[in-house]
């Protein structure tokens, strides 16, 4: 019995995630992590070039391009930087996480990194970010994206300024470590994206930060 185009399109998927899953054996984690986005991406295009009237072959190739970019964006590198922050800011209110995009992310409260009113990096941060830093001087492929907030107490004139600051503080620390300023982005939010209620004191708090979001790049 001659199988239905929709049957053949599964079947299809099927042969390519398997096929490509299979060869994963004897690879490192972040060319596995690559070689599974691929294909997972694969079995979409081709389901999706034949759904929408294209050749289900063009749909796996456009697929599994896609698929191996979006496979390789959380690697055994990034792990190890995610657990390496997460055991030298324990005990502190400095939070690691990885982020929905395969980012890591680490939000540092500013009174845990700034004196009131100062951009200038609090001693104790630098347990924080030389370590940091150290892991990115050899990896061509990590960015960085430094982000400062405040609360809503003071005028925008103040508060804007005062958060690109800090974001350029950090971004001048990890630079005199090694760190290319190529690879490095900075923005001051001031009060705009709070992340807790400004009518608390606790609130203010949580909302007084800096957020660094470091990716890797597929390389």
């Amino acid at each position: 019995m001659n199988a239905s185009p929709t049957h053949r399109r599964g079947l299809c998927a099927l042969a390519i995630s398997v096929a490509i899953a299979g060869g994963c054996a004897d690879m490192s984690p972040r060319e596995r992590g690559t070689a599974q986005g691929a294909g997972i991406g694969a079995a979409a295009g081709a389901i999706l070039g034949g759904a929408t009237g294209n050749h289900v072959g063009t749909g796996a190739v456009i697929g599994g391009a896609l698929g191996a970019v979006a496979g390789n964006l959380w690697s055994q590198r990034m792990e190890e930087r995610r657990l390496a922050l997460e055991k030298s800011t324990r005990g502190t209110d400095v939070e690691v996480s990885r982020t929905a995009d395969n980012q890591l992310k680490v939000a540092v409260p500013n009174d845990v990194s700034f004196a009131t009113g100062s951009a200038a990096i609090r001693p104790q941060l630098r347990d924080v970010f030389d370590p940091f830093a150290a892991s990115l001087r050899d990896d061509p492929n990590a960015y960085v994206n430094i982000i400062g907030h405040t609360d809503s107490t003071g005028p925008e004139s103040i508060n804007d300024p005062l958060s690109l600051e800090r974001a350029r503080s950090v971004r001048d620390y990890l630079v005199d470590r090694g760190v290319p300023a190529s690879h490095i982005q900075v923005a001051g939010r001031g009060e705009r994206e709070p992340v807790a209620d400004n009518a608390t004191e606790a609130g203010r708090a949580r909302n007084r930060r800096v957020e660094i979001f470091l990716r890797e790049a597929a390389g």
